[in-house]
């Protein structure tokens, strides 16, 4: 289950997909949540499965990486179409068990909310699968710059992060390596009921905070020996520009957004 969590992963590559400005590709994810959740009906959400095939394609990380992002997920998708499956009322049941009636209106919901969250996990995905963390902080950075005005900490936030998306890899690689030592010496973490499995993840637990606050420390004092002291002053190795690709991605993005939008107002 560890191996199956992608997140803050960075697939290189030099497709369009890897080559677009940041800050395109996290304008790009906001436009592309925004049509989503005006997404209603069969016609709007296949429209969104179309632009994220086609956004898979494109950036070629292979849609097997974003499924099986979607494990570790799996039980929240299952709760959450449950919900809504058995406790959204309508006018026509097609299904009655006692207290327990899944409706027309239920069964449609439950379809369109776990679709909605799948094809939502596997666009965020994407961003990061195609965009290494420093120069997601550049983008973020840069796209935040006017709120510095208002005495935001930007950089610093930018920062953060970057290093939470940068360590996500290292902690679970970490988490992998201490439950295969606490196997070698005889822990069971798969039998027991639900509390006895939660009490056999205390040793997984405490080393892991240990080593995760060991980090921490070692790259404070790393940061601190080089004179770390925000982001006044400092100069970018690279500095990010916009091309047209960037302009002919974001006028694609505005265009799907607009025809989702006019076609969720007719129940598509």
């Amino acid at each position: 289950m560890l191996k199956d969590i992608t997140l803050g992963q960075y697939f290189p590559g030099n497709t369009v997909a890897h080559k677009l400005d940041p800050r395109t590709k996290i304008l790009l994810v906001v436009l592309y949540i925004v049509a989503l959740f005006c997404a209603k009906g069969i016609v709007t959400y296949a429209v969104m499965g179309l632009c994220l095939a086609v956004c898979v394609r494109i950036s070629k990380v292979g849609l097997k990486q974003l499924v099986r992002g979607l494990k570790p997920v799996l039980f929240i998708l299952l709760f959450t179409g449950i919900l809504n499956l058995f406790f959204t009322p309508g006018d026509r049941y097609l299904v009655e068990w006692g207290f327990l009636r899944i409706s027309d209106v239920g069964l449609r919901n439950a379809i369109f909310m776990v679709l909605r969250i799948m094809l939502l996990i596997m666009g965020t995905f994407l961003l990061t699968y195609t965009t290494s963390p420093i120069s997601l902080t550049d983008g973020l950075e840069r796209l935040l710059n006017g709120l510095k005005k208002l005495r935001v900490p930007v950089h610093e936030l930018a920062m953060m992060m970057s290093i939470a998306l940068r360590f996500i890899p290292t902690l679970i690689e970490e988490t992998d390596k201490i439950m295969s030592a606490q196997k070698a010496r005889g822990a069971d973490f798969e039998s027991g009921n639900l509390i006895q499995k939660a009490k056999a993840l205390i040793p997984i637990l405490v080393p892991l905070f240990i080593s995760a606050f060991r980090r921490a420390d070692e790259l404070a004092t790393a940061m601190e020996c080089r004179c770390y002291h925000g982001g006044e002053g400092r100069t970018k190795l690279h500095v990010l520009q916009y091309a047209r690709r960037d302009y002919i991605a974001l006028l694609l993005g505005v265009l799907v957004m607009v025809l989702v939008m006019v076609l969720a107002r007719f129940g598509l």
